[in-house]
Order: structure tokens, then C-alpha cells, then sequence
């Protein structure tokens, strides 16, 4: 059979059908990886694994980690290689960015104040790429048989599950019906006939450890939680951090018109090492600032959810959670370092309940207006 000249390569990138997953894989190893990394040097004191006159630096096991990584992207083509290289990659970039402040200072200072929000911001690009990514992809039928084909590869290792079997037919069904190309419309046909076939092996959907852990929540929140106790548990996380946010902001304008008030705030910012120099108390001025009016945006946003303006609510939370996490705790871990994780993770956690409470309450509003439609309807009989 003779092979038919098409036109010019196709060189147009296409997105992997899992590089969401895998995104994620590489984000939350990196975040684990620094992580662990600052708490075990915390808690054993710093300690040098050191031999004669040799120090091995733990971004060189990062670089072996990404080696790593590349190489089983590069040999391999299981998906469980795909899984593989991304929690590796985001371990070796957590050791490789971890000792930043080695390189960016002329004496090699780990513990150069920098670091941290640099290390931070990093993670917050690596945030922005996996929302990005995680946006539905486009329905190209180019792009849609890469995805067919590569799900062919749950077939050969008979891992494809129901579910997936399913997205693989429809994903199948819509080349065969939308594809300009009769030879992309055949051969998704014949792609269709051996997935119908009855000799293929399909396994049942298997859940994880973590799905399984979400959907005994979900139902011990559907069972326990109601719309009016996880309104009452959000206003409380919102009006704890609100408070703590406000105190120093608090403390700094009462000292404007008090200077004993001014100067024992700055001997204890001096006492506990957070200020060393007057730009680095502008600075943390500064941060007091910001920190003091995301804890206004937060205090307006209870009193509006108290009233029962709940959208305008829900965005103010969400505005000055979003404001915090993405901009003023780059300040914040500059002065205090990497105990800020724990502040940026409440921070976000509160930030999911807000979106949470936000769904939940635009379902029990879909569901409350047949029966307010009926309700309408009787009376006007």
C-alpha cells in the first residue's frame, strides 16, 4: 500500500491528557519537601552531615532527584513513570530551592532573610500554572486523539477502569463524529469496535485512600453540618484571624498620638529580632499595614454575612484571603521566616471554606426554588 503525502508538519504543542494530576503531584511534593526539610533542620539544630573536608549540600540530591525525573519521562511511557517523574521533580526542585540563599549571597547565607519569600513566591507561580492547566482543555480534534491514544495505554497494562472506559468512548465518539479527516473519523471508528468488543478488560473503578477520606466527609457533613452551623464555623475562623490581624495594626495607630506606646512596640520587634535596621522597621510597618487591613476586610466581611449580604460577603473574604496569601505573606515570611507555612496554610484552608460555603449555598438555593415555585403556584389558585 503506498503511503499518501500529506501537507507541512504539525508542530502546534499539545496538552497532556493527566497534566493536571501530574501538576499536582510536582506541587504538594515541592511544598512537602521544603517543608519537612525546615522542620527537621529546626528541630535537630542545623546540623552538617560532614565528611573530612567534604560537605554534600542537599540541592546536589535534588539534582539527582531531577535527573531522575527527566530520565523516566524520557525511557519510560507507563503512566505510573508519568506519576513517578512528577513527585520527583517537585522533591528536587524543593532541595534545589531550599538552600537559594547559598546563591544569592556573596557568603553563601542559608539563612539570608530573602530566601524564604523567594522561596514562597516560587511556590505561588507554580499555584498559578496549576490553575492554569487545570482549566478544561479544548475540544481539538487533533489534540482530543492524542488523549484517546494515550488513554490506549491503560488498555495494555488492563488498568482501564469504567469510568475512564466511558470518557474514552465519548472522547472517541466526538473524533468520529467532528473530525474533518475521513482517516481520523476511521480510525477513531475502529478504535470504538475494539473498545465495544467484548474481549477487553475493564476493572472497577478503584478510589483512594484520599478519595475515600473525602467522601466519608462529605457524608459526615451532609449528616452533621448544616448550612447555618458551617455559616457560624466560617464566621469564626473569619472573625479569629481578623483579630489577630488587626492587633499589631491596632497597636501601631495608638502609638501615633503615644510615643511610650511607638517605643515599646519597637524594643519588642528589636527584642525578638524581627527589626534590625530603620528600613527593615519601615518594612515591617508596612506589613502591619497590609496585615491591618486584610483584618478590616475580613471583620466587613462577618458584619455583611451577619446582615445577610452574602455575596458581597463571600468576595470581601475571598478578596482579603487572596490579598494575604498572594501578597502581603511575602512580607510576612521575610520577617518571620518559614513559621509563616502555618499561617499561609490556615489561610488557605479558610479560603477553601469560603468557595465551599459559596457552593453549598448556591446548591440549597437551587434546590429551595422548585418548592418556592410550587408554593407560588398553589397560592395563585
Amino acid at each position: 500500500m503506498g503511503l499518501k503525502r500529506s501537507g507541512g508538519r504539525v508542530r502546534k504543542p499539545v496538552r497532556r491528557g493527566d497534566a493536571e494530576k501530574y501538576l499536582r503531584y510536582t506541587l504538594l511534593s515541592f511544598a512537602l519537601t521544603v517543608t519537612l526539610i525546615r522542620l527537621f533542620l529546626a528541630i535537630t539544630g542545623y546540623p552538617q552531615l560532614r565528611g573530612g573536608e567534604f560537605h554534600i549540600a542537599h540541592v546536589l540530591w535534588g539534582g539527582l532527584a531531577l535527573f531522575s525525573a527527566v530520565l523516566l519521562s524520557l525511557i519510560l511511557t507507563n503512566r505510573w513513570a508519568y506519576s513517578l517523574s512528577a513527585i520527583l521533580a517537585g522533591i528536587g526542585v524543593g532541595l534545589f530551592i531550599d538552600e537559594v540563599g547559598k546563591f544569592i549571597t556573596q557568603n553563601n547565607d542559608y539563612f539570608y532573610p530573602a530566601a524564604a519569600p523567594i522561596i514562597y513566591a516560587f511556590f505561588l507561580l507554580m499555584v498559578w500554572l496549576y490553575l492554569h492547566v487545570r482549566r478544561p482543555p479544548t475540544l481539538n480534534i487533533r489534540e482530543e486523539l492524542y488523549r484517546a491514544l494515550g488513554e490506549m495505554g491503560e488498555v495494555l497494562d488492563h488498568d482501564l477502569e469504567s469510568e475512564e472506559c466511558k470518557d474514552l468512548e465519548n472522547r472517541l465518539e466526538r473524533i468520529a463524529q467532528h473530525a474533518e479527516h475521513a482517516d481520523y473519523r476511521h480510525l477513531a471508528r475502529r478504535l470504538q469496535e475494539f473498545i465495544d468488543s467484548e474481549s477487553l478488560q475493564v476493572v472497577p473503578d478503584r478510589k483512594g485512600a484520599l478519595e475515600r477520606l473525602i467522601g466519608y466527609a462529605q457524608q459526615w457533613e451532609r449528616r452533621w453540618i448544616t448550612l447555618g452551623r458551617l455559616k457560624a464555623i466560617l464566621i469564626g475562623a473569619l472573625l479569629a484571624l481578623g483579630l489577630v490581624t488587626v492587633v499589631d495594626f491596632a497597636r501601631l495607630l495608638s502609638g501615633i498620638n503615644n510615643s511610650e506606646i511607638l517605643t515599646a512596640w519597637i524594643d519588642d520587634l528589636l527584642s525578638l529580632g524581627l527589626v534590625t535596621s530603620k528600613s527593615g522597621l519601615l518594612w515591617f510597618a508596612t506589613l502591619t499595614i497590609l496585615e491591618g487591613m486584610v483584618g478590616l476586610l475580613l471583620i466587613t466581611a462577618i458584619i455583611l454575612l451577619l446582615v445577610k449580604r452574602e455575596d458581597v460577603g463571600l468576595t470581601l473574604a475571598a478578596f482579603g484571603l487572596l490579598l494575604s496569601l498572594v501578597g502581603v505573606d511575602l512580607l510576612v515570611f521575610y520577617f518571620r521566616q518559614f513559621s509563616t507555612i502555618i499561617t499561609a496554610l490556615i489561610q488557605f484552608l479558610l479560603l477553601l471554606l469560603v468557595y465551599h460555603y459559596r457552593s453549598r449555598s448556591l446548591r440549597n438555593n437551587a434546590g429551595a426554588e422548585p418548592s418556592l415555585r410550587l408554593k407560588t403556584g398553589l397560592s395563585k389558585k
